[in-house]
């Protein structure tokens, strides 16, 4: 019997799906997806039976799954970005486990890097910052004690911030009061990848307004950090340099 594969489907871009995914999603007998976010581009011209799980609950989805595979079908449960990243992905993965089916996982492109791509930014630029926290901000989804982003605001690190632009303001308030200082870069990139894509720049003291007044209010990146500011000066990777050898460089 053929596993489940749960696949990742990129941040929008229909492209922007693996090759193996592509593969998995015109060979897949069912397909599970969630509406609301992947894009139509990627499943119109599929021959699998088709569910859009925006309406439906994870005993539902299972049902799905688990009726499928007994039949013998390949299933492909197709989520957006990468499944392992705010994906909901583990109760399934669990459920699965509880009822003794096989299942594999596909990554995909995360929104997290497509919006870095926007922005045509390294996250992780020498001397600036090597960090990268990919967070949310509590709403109806609790966060663990210790994971605000008051407490992670400390770490002064390149922050991606999903999940939380209907709250830019609140977001805001956090980083400030966690440290960042007013002036820090600040990028909102709302549907990163896709036609409609939008960035909207600026600091700590603007962002809010600026985003307000875009209307920007979901599937957006808040991208925190001195790496989305101007780089006049900043040490540049050892990898490269003339006098760093390594076992392919003399």
């Amino acid at each position: 019997m053929k596993p489940v594969s749960f696949v990742g489907a990129g941040p929008g871009d229909p492209e922007l799906i693996t090759l193996k995914g592509r593969r998995l999603l015109d060979e897949a007998d069912v397909v599970i997806y969630t509406g609301s976010l992947v894009p139509t581009a990627l499943i119109q011209d599929i021959k699998a039976e088709a569910h859009d799980s925006s309406g439906l609950t994870l005993d539902e989805t299972t049902a799905i799954m688990a009726r499928a595979w007994r039949e013998g079908k390949r299933i492909v449960r197709l989520h957006t970005g990468d499944p392992a990243i705010y994906g909901a992905i583990q109760e399934q993965m669990d459920a699965l486990k509880d009822l003794g089916i096989p299942f594999d996982v596909i990554p995909g492109v995360s929104s997290v890097t497509a919006a870095a791509a926007a922005l045509k930014t390294e996250l992780t630029i020498p001397g600036i910052s090597q960090t990268v926290i990919i967070t949310r901000r509590k709403g109806r989804t609790p966060v663990p004690e210790g994971e605000g982003l008051k407490s992670l605001a400390g770490h002064q690190a390149t922050m991606m911030i999903l999940l939380s632009a209907g709250m830019i303001d609140e977001v805001v308030h956090d980083l400030i009061d966690g440290g960042y200082p007013n002036d820090t870069p600040v990028a909102v990139i709302e549907k990163a990848t896709w036609p409609e894509e939008r960035i909207i720049r600026g600091r700590l003291s603007t962002i809010s307004g600026l985003a307000r007044d875009a209307g920007v209010e979901k599937t957006a990146v808040i991208a925190v950090g001195k790496v989305f500011g101007e780089k006049e000066s900043y040490e540049k990777s050892r990898l490269y340099a003339k006098d760093f050898t390594h076992g392919y460089r003399k």
